[in-house]
């Protein structure tokens, strides 16, 4: 989820403090660029198919799906 403005980061830590009571959630991050300051994302991870989620106004949001990781 991503989200640009002055108060993007406090938007998504809302977001953020709501994920871990859906069901399939194994964690996620808040995290924000020095080389942009007003733009917030959220990168989560879930067990099988994410959940629908309500995303703030304004806010964009992509799945992608893990082809390969390294530890």
């Amino acid at each position: 989820m991503e989200l640009s403005g002055p108060d993007a980061a406090q938007v998504l830590r809302g977001v953020l403090n709501t994920l871990p009571a859906q069901a399939g959630f194994q964690g996620a991050e808040l995290l924000s660029s020095p080389a942009q300051p007003q733009l917030a994302l959220i990168a989560s991870r879930w067990a099988g198919e994410p959940p629908s989620l309500p995303v703030p106004d304004g806010a964009k949001h992509w799945v992608f799906t893990v082809l390969e990781a390294r530890p």
